[in-house]
């Protein structure tokens, strides 16, 4: 039970990408109205076991100021899909374990671990790849702007992972620290819509019709299934089991989308898969938590 529940966890965030893009919306729309109805059902959800959520008020704030980076990384990956794809941008933003690795080595002066050291350079190199090397034939209208999007996103979601991790160190009913997460990603893209103007309020169809299965299915669903099955599964197995989410995106973006990358980028998306996948069940052997897959 606890493995299909993860299982469907990583197929509906697979879709996360794709349901976005056919909601055929700007960025900062999809972004806000994702996580806008979401909140009622989350807050429904909470509500039921809020007798079980002794948390303080200090990690309640903490979750709320996870939301912020959570709503910047979703408005950049969106952002990043409209100039790289949704298959490929979601492949790098997936890429945060080796992002924080080599951020943490160039400003921090932490030293890698082996695996991290051998990983890094074959994820470089493979999203150097994906970027297209400014061949005619990449995929993308802009896959290099797309490729550093992307990586931004990855490194604005190890952020909310990192808060959103502390906002709950004592396991309580993970609705309370994702309804508080999901209402500071609302602000947050609130604000960035006020001072851009871009947030069209006024709903229209299929578009919002799209937009709200995008919230049920990815920003509840997926994320409380997610989130069960990860401290039940061995990590190993969780590892491998979040993996198949940037994996399936490609798949759905070929099948729906027609999106056809370059060989070149073809072989960046192995790279930048293997690297990751590599540092991940490395990781997995020797602690139990593995950060959730790009939501």
């Amino acid at each position: 039970m606890t493995l299909l529940a993860a299982l469907a966890g990583a197929v509906a965030i697979s879709f996360s990408a794709i349901l976005y893009a056919l909601a055929e919306v700007s960025p900062i729309t999809g972004a806000f109205f994702r996580v806008f109805y979401a909140l009622p059902i989350l807050f429904v959800l909470w509500w039921v076991r809020r007798r079980e959520d002794h948390r303080t008020r200090n990690k309640r704030w903490i979750a709320v100021a996870a939301g912020i980076f959570l709503g910047l990384d979703i408005l950049v990956w969106h952002i990043s899909i409209e100039y790289i794809g949704a298959g490929l941008s979601t492949l790098i933003a997936n890429s945060q374990v080796i992002v924080v690795a080599v951020i943490a080595w160039i400003f921090l002066d932490e030293r890698p671990s082996r695996q991290v050291a051998i990983a890094v350079p074959v994820v470089l190199i493979g999203v150097s790849l994906v970027s297209g090397l400014g061949r005619g034939d990449a995929f993308g209208s802009n896959p290099l702007l797309g490729t550093i999007l992307a990586l931004a996103s990855a490194l604005l979601y190890a952020g909310f992972i990192l808060g959103f991790r502390m906002s709950n160190d004592i396991q309580a009913p993970s609705a309370g620290p994702l309804l508080e997460s999901t209402a500071g990603a609302t602000l947050a893209i609130l604000l960035a819509g006020t001072l851009t103007g871009g947030v069209e309020f006024t709903p229209t169809w299929p578009a919002h019709g799209w937009l709200l299965v995008l919230a049920l299915s990815s920003q509840v669903a997926g994320w409380l299934l997610i989130g069960y099955a990860l401290p039940r599964l061995p990590a190993v197995e969780t590892a491998t089991i979040i993996l198949l989410q940037p994996v399936l995106t490609m798949i759905w973006a070929v099948l729906i989308f027609s999106e056809s990358p370059s060989t070149i980028q073809w072989v960046g998306a192995a790279l930048v898969l293997s690297g990751v996948g590599f540092v991940a069940i490395s990781r997995a052997r020797r602690t139990p938590e593995i950060a959730p897959a790009q939501p």
